[in-house]
């Protein structure tokens, strides 16, 4: 079997959501079917890392597509005609787009409709883009995978696709991701917070992420508490939006807030082990790797009790409305006060985790592989 794939978002130290969703399931599937020929389809040079076997031919296409114009380029133009040399017998597309102009079978991934719900949180002319090519997309594609319940459903409601068109395929989170030494936990929190416990954020720091009101909340636990806690916040700046400028200028304790910026994966697992809890309370996510990140950490976990969160989470983390910075609050009170709250939220963690991993993810995305071409 022919099978082609859009890898244009393995990008060497940038992997992000769906680059690693991409990484981690291509690298499972393709060595698990070694007798299949795999086409990887880059938009720039790639690095020889993402080759995970003989078996994988690459092709640069194009030039690389990160504006609306370069999308629609790529995927109506350079696509089509790399497609068209492979013949494939399906083409995958992780990071939900395909071409309108083939009519190869094709399975999309379709991650999250966040701009459909909050379209203000992103540039006008990405909003645009999404909002009028995905439907299209999803109708076009032979065969739609999503990586939650609350997404299908989305999905779904939004565009009217039929239920048996879509599979959900959980994400999973890497191994790295384990409990830490006291030892190891010290020497963290001795170089990021002087020592001190800290909740940890991780994220793109982008207004769905709800650093807002994130901030808010550690005020209110502050003024409450009284404590030493720190809040650390990992990741990039992607749209440092008025609100979000607002709620940190007027914090009282923001000097206890430290920005770390993007962490590679080695130093990202140490600082999330360290912490004292992860506070991942966005008002949109279509899944939440990093709450089973924290799971496989082994510290508890405060996030949403809304969209796909829950149905993450289960009853392994406390939930709080991300809309209420007292009820983010109180949760972090919980869990600062509570030892035994927070040994059995670690424990209930570690058994949910288990329902998750880039093996199970991959293997799903594969039945729907064998679907679209069954």
């Amino acid at each position: 079997m022919k099978i082609a794939v859009n890898t244009r978002l393995l990008l060497k130290n940038k992997l992000e959501g769906i680059g690693w969703f991409t990484y981690e399931t291509m690298k499972r599937i393709t060595r698990a079917h070694p007798k299949d020929e795999f086409f990887f389809i880059f938009d720039r040079k790639y690095d020889d890392s993402f080759i995970f076997g003989n078996n994988i031919t690459p092709f640069v296409a194009g030039l690389p597509a990160r504006h609306p114009f370069l999308h629609y380029l790529w995927f109506e133009h350079s696509i089509p005609s790399v497609l068209k040399r492979i013949n494939p017998d399906v083409f995958i597309s992780p990071d939900g787009y395909c071409s309108l102009k083939t009519n190869f079978k094709t399975l999309i991934v379709i991650h999250d409709l966040n701009f459909e719900h909050y379209p203000r949180n992103m540039p006008w002319l990405t909003r645009k883009y999404y909002r009028h090519f995905t439907p299209l997309y999803a109708r076009k594609a032979t065969r739609i995978a999503t990586v939650s319940q609350f997404s299908k459903h989305d999905i779904i409601e939004q565009y009217g696709i039929l239920p048996e068109k879509i599979d959900v395929v959980y994400n999973g989170a890497s191994n790295l991701f384990s409990p830490l030494s006291l030892t190891k936990k010290d020497n963290i929190k001795t170089k990021y917070t002087d020592g001190f416990d800290f909740f940890v954020f991780i994220g793109a720091l982008n207004p769905r992420k709800n650093l807002g009101n994130l901030f808010r909340a550690f005020d209110i636990f502050k003024e409450k508490t009284g404590s030493s806690v720190k809040l650390v916040i990992i990741g990039e700046k992607m749209w440092w939006t008025h609100d979000i400028k607002s709620s940190y200028d007027s914090m009282k304790h923001k000097g206890d807030v430290v920005f770390t910026g993007r962490l590679e994966l080695p130093e990202l697992t140490e600082v999330v082990g360290s912490a004292l809890a992860l506070t991942y309370v966005s008002v949109f996510e279509g899944f939440g790797i990093p709450i089973l990140e924290a799971f496989k950490s082994e510290i508890p976990v405060i996030t949403s009790n809304i969209t796909s969160m829950p149905e993450v989470a289960g009853d392994a983390a406390l939930l709080a409305d991300p809309f209420k910075p007292v009820s983010i609050a109180e949760a972090m009170i919980r869990i600062y006060t509570g030892q035994a709250l927070r040994e059995t939220l670690v424990a209930r963690g570690k058994q949910r985790q288990q329902n998750f991993s880039w093996d199970i993810t991959a293997g799903r995305l594969w039945q729907s592989v064998m679907k679209v071409v069954g």
